[in-house]
């Protein structure tokens, strides 16, 4: 079966719902009574002179099953806390899931492993990997999931470990067992998207969606990408962003560079743009109000004069020309 296939897979989790009769207040009352039980063919048995007698094994027959029954009945007792659910296999075989908060009693052969459905994130370190351009980059996510379908979380993967409970009655699959398999999952989900787009845009066509300016839709594709790496663990991926992006080291400060010289490009771009509408607006201004008739040497000369004043780095120091125009 191909990976693909297997995580289309159909989902095998049986969500029990608990009945009247897997009240376990309902059961604690029920073990009160045979406690009160075998105390009384305790005290039934002590009064008995001949211990050989037959009134004696009459009481004490009665009295070794009713605490054997006793203890059975104990085990049975199970109590599932708010975000938590217990996965119940009969001698191997999976019999369902209880996800209802409360005091229950089953079956007490019933196998019992106890897991959290809590939300869980993961600050991925950020990894090395070729944009769809090749350039290497340093990229990162946080990654906030939670266990979805109990039957894959607890029999598909083999990262579940166990934890024993308090009560010793049944055991707690820790959600820090899973942080390998998720950890791996990301970092493969994370190469993938990254090489499906380039870090910025080199070639200045706004169009072309990026990992600098993708936002929510980047974030959108990892979150999918995510969903079907971890689907076969049974893991709900609740929301997945990038949270460091940079060129690698070798390549940053080249990067650095042509940035800065992209943003002097465009700077000079709008600088040039003002001071040639502010030339012609001067000319024709000057035009408009017969200030002075200019030819076109004069123009040209009035021209690079104001292109220079305007477009300089610095301040430009005037000379004042006393003498006649001409």
């Amino acid at each position: 079966m191909k990976v693909e296939e297997f995580k289309r897979t159909e989902t095998k989790e049986f969500v029990k719902q608990p009945k009247s009769l897997n009240n376990g207040f309902l059961h604690l009352l029920v073990n009160l009574a045979l406690i009160a039980l075998a105390t009384f063919l305790i005290i039934k048995l002590a009064n008995v002179e001949d211990d050989t007698s037959p009134e004696a094994l009459m009481y004490a027959i009665p009295m070794i099953a009713t605490l054997l029954l006793w203890t059975f009945h104990l085990i049975g007792f199970k109590l599932v806390q708010p975000n938590q659910s217990a996965i119940f296999t009969f001698f191997g075989k999976y019999v369902g899931t209880v996800k209802e908060n409360g005091f229950f009693w089953f079956n007490p052969l019933y196998g019992c492993k106890k897991l959290y459905l809590r939300i869980s994130n993961m600050d991925v370190e950020p990894i090395k990997v070729n944009d769809k351009k090749g350039n290497p980059i340093m990229i990162g996510l946080i990654v906030v999931w939670r266990i979805k379908d109990t039957y894959k979380a607890c029999f598909e993967v083999s990262s579940s470990e166990t934890k024993p409970n308090k009560n010793g009655a049944s055991s707690v699959i820790d959600l820090r067992s899973f942080d390998n398999f998720v950890k791996v999952q990301s970092d493969a989900a994370l190469r993938k998207v990254a090489g499906m787009y380039a870090y910025d845009n080199i070639d200045g066509n706004p169009e072309e969606m990026t990992l600098r300016s993708g936002g929510d839709e980047i974030n959108n594709c990892l979150e999918s990408e995510l969903s079907s790496h971890l689907a076969i663990a049974g893991i709900e991926i609740i929301e997945a962003r990038i949270n460091y992006l940079a060129y690698s080291s070798e390549i940053a400060s080249a990067m650095l560079r042509r940035q800065q010289a992209d943003a002097i490009i465009s700077a000079r771009e709008k600088i040039v743009e003002g001071a040639v509408s502010m030339v012609d607006l001067a000319l024709k201004k000057l035009s408009q109000d017969n200030i002075v008739e200019l030819d076109e040497e004069r123009k040209a000369a009035m021209v690079s004069n104001l292109l220079v004043v305007l477009c300089a780095d610095e301040a430009a120091s005037p000379v004042v020309n006393t003498g006649s125009l001409y």
